[in-house]
């Protein structure tokens, strides 16, 4: 199979032909793929290589070297260094094409799946790349029908996650890239197989907990993370949403919970940090774009604000009201006491979780975080939430 990019193709920092991918190379690469210009990037792109090749057990490594240890060096590269990232992404295509050795190809495309995690490809080389994962995704093949894994089977589900991240991370895509670090690595690799419950839709975290809780009308983890909340006394705890936790332990508990474990946690801070990167990380906002600019526009008016809630999807919906009859209960003037977050400063740190500005303007951002925050006071003031008694 070949690959090969629009002619002309010439990514920032590069010149020269189109490229074309062959069979894949067990030798040292002597020179990078794309033509760069800097000597210095010819031979970080050389040095990428052979990382690749590593992590594809097509080059001896050091005794003291790990899959993840490599990843780590290989996502690190790309992410200080964007101008190398296409070649990253043409030696991976050229490495899993026509490649015999059943596991160079599959940690190959294992490979191409974690980079994805972290960082896109050129929008020049987007299409292309698209148009080659989507070459070897086969629709008829389901996770649940994976039996013994044959190859061909492996490299479909590969494909297919990979597709996923990049249209994610692209051009079209909400998700930002971000910096990697060893726990991140492992989570990008374990996920390929073990979907998240953070950094997806809110239909996509209750297929992954159906299984387990067929009956469930709420996330598990939204009402784990609130009861863990309540139940290391955070209604009594000064600053809680508004002081971090520990970093260690937040993504400690993080890892715990994509594995059905809630772990020890002794400070409510932890879970209080996690529930907001978790209302923050979904793909798309708790709020749908197209209601954003009738919040941000009707933000002080009670009963506009609790008909915008009632129009929303029935999972948004029930979503949303578990966080503010949640809300509610740390708005209480006896909470408030010992907490110091009242109605105002609750919305203050849990708005930009909900509601996110679609607008590049810098002051119609910065006019609308007030705006948004007053649309979230405006419900922990006046939603009834009654009816989210029970519900789980």
């Amino acid at each position: 199979m070949e690959f090969m990019p629009t002619p002309r193709f010439r990514p920032n920092g590069a010149s020269g032909d189109s490229v074309v991918l062959a069979s894949p190379t067990i030798d040292s690469l002597n020179k990078p793929m794309l033509p760069f210009v800097d000597k210095s990037l010819k031979k970080e792109s050389c040095n990428l290589f052979r990382l690749l090749q590593i992590y594809m057990g097509d080059r001896k490594c050091k005794p003291d070297m790990t899959c993840n240890g490599v990843a780590l060096d290989i996502c690190t590269i790309g992410w200080n260094k964007p101008v190398l990232r296409d070649e990253l992404y043409l030696d991976l295509c050229k490495q899993t094409t026509e490649n015999p050795k059943k596991e160079s190809l599959r940690r190959g495309w294992e490979l191409l799946a974690i980079c994805l995690y972290f960082f896109p490809p050129s929008p020049k080389l987007q299409p292309h790349l698209e148009g080659y994962i989507r070459r070897h995704r086969d629709p008829s093949l389901h996770f649940s029908e994976i039996g013994k894994w044959p190859i061909h089977v492996q490299v479909s589900h590969y494909a297919t996650v990979s597709a996923k991240r990049l249209s994610r991370i692209g051009i079209g895509g909400r998700r930002p890239a971000r910096k990697p670090s060893y726990e991140e690595i492992e989570q990008a690799r374990l996920q390929i197989f073990r979907p998240s419950m953070f950094g997806n839709t809110l239909e996509e975290i209750m297929s992954v907990q159906r299984e387990r809780f067929p009956h469930r009308k709420l996330p598990w983890i939204q009402t784990t993370l609130s009861e863990e909340v309540l139940r290391l006394q955070g209604a009594s705890t000064e600053g809680i949403f508004r002081v971090p936790a520990d970093v260690d332990e937040v993504n400690s508990l993080k890892c715990k919970l994509d594995q059905w474990e809630l772990g020890a946690v002794s400070d409510a801070h932890v879970p209080a940090s996690l529930i907001k990167l978790w209302y923050r990380e979904l793909y798309e906002p708790l709020i749908p774009d197209h209601l954003y600019e009738e919040c941000v526009r009707h933000c002080t008016d009670p009963d506009i604000c609790v008909s915008i809630v009632h129009r929303l999807p029935e999972l948004n919906k029930l979503v949303l009201c578990y966080l503010i009859r949640f809300l509610q209960i740390f708005s209480q003037p006896e909470v408030v006491t010992s907490t110091k977050m009242d109605a105002g400063n609750l919305s203050m740190v849990m708005a930009p979780n909900c509601l996110r500005c679609t607008a590049t303007d810098p002051r119609v951002i910065f006019e609308n975080t007030r705006k948004e925050m007053a649309f979230l006071r405006t419900l922990i003031q006046n939603l009834d939430t009654g009816f989210m008694e029970g519900v789980v």
